[in-house]
């Protein structure tokens, strides 16, 4: 049993690929097969040269390992399929020489102002066969002659529209379009290319997206002319935005694979929440690893109604896998996520690391995705000439008694000589809330602001001691010369 995931390098990945990639991998670990890695990268005007590299990277972060691909080699390489350009021409040839295929030498402009004239006429769009047994002279004779021909599917009247889907049984697919299989460039399209490589690869399951039914008749036609067993279709539900559209990268950040590592998603999470979005187990447990998927997998249990990418789900699922992370583990992560968003430097020092760790205690339980680390832990690695208090905070805690409480914590610590939780909690309720006869929140707020920058932070005596006695008493005082200037 062989599967195959053949993504575009055409910008930043989709999370569509890794939502089939991990559903080809579940197919062929229960199975014992092989998956496939093959890029398609014939469509060259919207290529994109490192798009390749962040395929791999974002499926390795996610455990999508292959079996054979254009890193790994295999016995069917090339996997490019710029690569294996000359392996489409003979059977484009024997397709014309059956009479399955024709030329076509109409230009873009000639083609676009077909559609225009069959749309003003509420006709169905399609080409309309101008070319169809003419000769190159013969053709030039007529307008909107281009020099460089296409190759055309001659599409029979009676062509079947049916075929069986692994998941949806029967389907019936609208009538196709006399498609182009080889462009002017001499590349091929997407229909004969994957047709081509998925027999000469030896796939036997195509998994793929549910907009891929109204073509799989042109590829079933392929595979009869060309005399080849077709594979088993088996069409996924697409991924949906909350308004039921095809997610997109055009309306949501969220369809860009990259965008989960850059919010801190886990990727034990994400791949977990991709599954939900097509896959039950048969205990009905929504929390399950990949390889707890593999154990039960089939295709009977998939949901072909459209799922929800809802975020909020998402959210509510990294929280519970951080929570479920060692501390060790968490800090290690979350000093992986400051690193990639310059919070701290591309190789943390040491002293660094072991600052995040001593902090993950006091954080993990506030977080659902690595981000908000962010702004929780920036204070700890903030140089004071650069620590800036934000501006609502600012405006919503630092005014009234705010001088009158940072001035007497000021006093207070610096009294202080044991600088641990205990005795900074200790001295500062003492000269707060028993001293001033403020409520704690009047107290505390003002400290929490200066010594962090904001209102919400890890818990404000925990902090302190991670940002040490000499760090907080200047960023106290500092606080307090911005209410009262001079003082």
């Amino acid at each position: 049993m062989r599967v195959r995931v053949a993504p575009s390098p055409t910008g930043d990945p989709h999370v569509g690929t890794a939502y089939m990639s991990l559903f080809n991998l579940a197919f062929a670990r229960q199975q014992g097969g092989q998956f496939i890695l093959r890029v398609e990268d014939t469509d060259r005007a919207r290529y994109v040269a490192d798009s390749e590299a962040q395929i791999f990277d974002t499926l390795h972060w996610l455990g999508l390992d292959w079996d054979e691909g254009p890193d790994k080699g295999g016995p069917f390489a090339p996997y490019r399929q710029s690569e294996r350009s000359e392996s489409y021409r003979p059977h484009v040839e024997r397709l014309l020489a059956d009479g399955h295929a024709y030329h076509c030498w109409c230009t873009p402009e000639r083609l676009s102002e077909m559609r225009e004239q069959q749309q003003k006429a509420k006709l169905p769009t399609g080409y309309d066969r101008l070319c169809l047994g003419k000769t190159r002279e013969e053709r030039a004779q007529l307008p909107g002659f281009s020099e460089s021909p296409v190759v055309r599917m001659l599409i029979p009247d009676a062509a079947p529209l049916t075929f069986v889907d692994v998941i949806r049984g029967e389907v019936k697919a609208p009538r196709p379009d006399d498609q182009v299989i080889l462009k002017a460039d001499g590349l091929p399209t997407y229909h004969l290319a994957n047709v081509v490589d998925d027999h000469e690869m030896g796939i036997t399951h195509v998994v793929r997206g549910e907009e891929w039914i109204s073509s799989t008749p042109k590829h079933v036609l392929l595979y009869e002319w060309l005399g080849w067993e077709p594979p088993a279709f088996v069409h996924m539900p697409l991924l949906r935005n909350t308004d039921k559209s095809k997610i997109s990268k055009r309306k949501n950040p969220a369809a860009r694979l990259l965008w989960f590592r850059e919010q801190g998603y886990l990727p034990e999470a994400l791949v977990n929440f991709l599954a939900l979005m097509g896959y039950s187990l048969p205990d009905g447990r929504e929390i399950f690893t990949f390889e707890e998927m593999v154990e039960t997998f089939d295709w009977g249990r998939v949901n072909t109604v459209g799922p929800v990418f809802d975020l909020d789900k998402l959210g509510w699922l990294n929280g519970h896998y951080i929570r479920e992370l060692s501390l060790d583990d968490l800090g290690g992560r979350i000093t992986a996520h400051l690193s990639r968003v310059g919070v701290l430097p591309a190789e943390p020092t040491q002293e660094q690391r072991d600052l995040v760790r001593a902090a993950t205690p006091h954080v993990n339980e506030r977080m659902n995705v690595l981000s908000e680390a962010e702004g929780m832990l920036a204070f700890l690695f903030t140089d004071d000439d650069a620590f800036t208090i934000e501006p609502e905070s600012a405006a919503a805690v630092l005014k009234g008694n705010a001088g009158e409480a940072l001035a007497a914590a000021i006093t207070a610590l610096e009294a202080v000589e044991t600088w641990d939780t205990e005795s900074i909690e200790k001295t500062l309720r003492a000269a707060l809330v028993e001293g001033l006869g403020l409520k704690p929140k009047l107290a505390f707020g003002p400290v929490r602001v200066a010594a962090t920058g904001r209102r919400v932070s890890p818990p404000l005596f925990e902090s302190l001691e991670l940002l040490g006695r000499d760090r907080t008493l200047r960023r106290l005082r500092a606080g307090l010369e911005a209410v009262r200037p001079g003082q």
